[in-house]
């Protein structure tokens, strides 16, 4: 299922789709966050060259704070939208890479890298694009323990090997380093014969991963658990795939997961955020669940803790290890809060945004 699924993903994306408005779903156009996007970002995304962002065919908006610097992976880069936007938040210190297996992609995302530079004044560049598979990095020339940060937009649900992809992602990060992606998720486990759909796959309908599957799926590779950042309604425009997907629903959901140190003492905190991540001087929305203030001090979970003392935000809070180690729970862990669904739904009015008025 493998090769052909790659196929026909490359065919689909490759030449079968001139823009983003050919999809026959509202993923892309969820693509701005619930969230206030800070306007630093939103000043990078405008510096895009229109024809870049025509093709760009995401669901979210896998920009995470805190980017100078940083040298970034982007799977499944397709147009490079993410990636232009990426080199102008990293600065020229930093360097975004974009891996995308079509080739037509790759050759037409490196004909602006000349353009972005000399748009954001740069002595060279700091943007490349490899041909190849995110669930073989190493192959493609990625090393390990080298990114900072990995993002994806709405491209592993296109992937028939998650957990390869996942995998692939740990070891590419330096400890601390984090995945921050979008993707489509289902609210069900999508059955067999979706899969085999190829235009359910091309659309991400047949590939989406049940929202819950990914929370064990990244803890059995290493990472944290997945934090839920933001979620919107996803409408299908298309009455026949509609049709195809009965009681199916999807939604794109933005996560983040960090790369933790082996063992490390988990150990509920007291953490008080100072104000330093930029365009965030007063407080801070880490993810739907935490939002820290400037010079309030709150208790967080021995995982929040590991991920503030260990990840590049670790100079932005003041912790204060509590002296009890966090006890191992015997109980199942209850996740209804990192539901894409549920986030979605909270905050209404995400299905207006996302539909382009058809009459799905």
């Amino acid at each position: 299922m493998s090769a052909d699924t790659h196929e026909n993903v490359k065919k689909y994306y490759g030449s079968h789709l001139e823009s983003s408005s050919d999809l026959q779903t509202s993923a892309a156009s969820c693509s701005l966050s619930n969230r206030a996007t800070p306007k630093s970002v939103m000043d990078a995304l405008s510096l895009v060259h229109p024809e870049v962002t025509k093709r760009f065919f995401g669901c979210g908006l896998p920009v995470a704070a805190k980017l100078e610097g940083c040298r970034v992976l982007d799977l499944g880069s397709g147009s490079g939208r993410d990636c232009y936007a990426l080199s102008k938040l990293v600065g020229q210190k930093g360097h975004v890479t974009g891996i995308d297996m079509t080739e037509d992609l790759i050759v037409a995302a490196r004909k602006y890298i000349e353009y972005h530079q000399t748009k954001f004044g740069y002595s060279e560049p700091n943007t490349s694009f490899i041909q190849g598979y995110m669930e073989k990095l190493s192959e493609a020339g990625i090393d390990n323990d080298s990114m900072d940060i990995v993002i994806s937009n709405c491209v592993v649900c296109l992937c028939p090997d998650k957990n390869a992809v996942l995998q692939e992602a740990y070891k590419v990060l330096k400890e601390g380093g984090e995945l921050y992606y979008s993707d489509m998720y289902a609210s069900k486990v999508v059955p067999d014969h979706m899969k085999q759909d190829a235009v359910l796959w091309g659309e991400g309908m047949g590939g989406s991963l049940f929202w819950r599957d990914l929370i064990s799926l990244a803890q059995n590779v290493g990472f944290s658990t997945p934090h839920l950042v933001s979620a919107s309604h996803i409408v299908i425009h298309n009455s026949e795939l509609k049709a195809k997907a009965g009681d199916i629903r999807y939604a794109s959901g933005t996560y983040r997961l960090f790369k933790l140190p082996k063992n490390p003492v988990m150990s509920k905190a007291t953490v008080t955020y100072m104000g330093t991540v930029a365009d965030f001087p007063d407080e801070w929305e880490f993810d739907s669940s935490h939002r820290f203030k400037k010079d309030v001090a709150v208790e967080v979970s021995g995982e929040m803790a590991a991920i503030l003392q260990s990840s590049r935000f670790c100079t932005d809070f003041k912790i204060q290890m509590l002296s009890e180690p966090e006890p191992n729970s015997n109980s199942t862990p209850k996740y209804c809060h990192l539901s894409p669904f549920l986030l979605a739904d909270t905050l209404g009015s995400s299905v207006k945004k996302c539909s382009k008025g058809c009459n799905a």
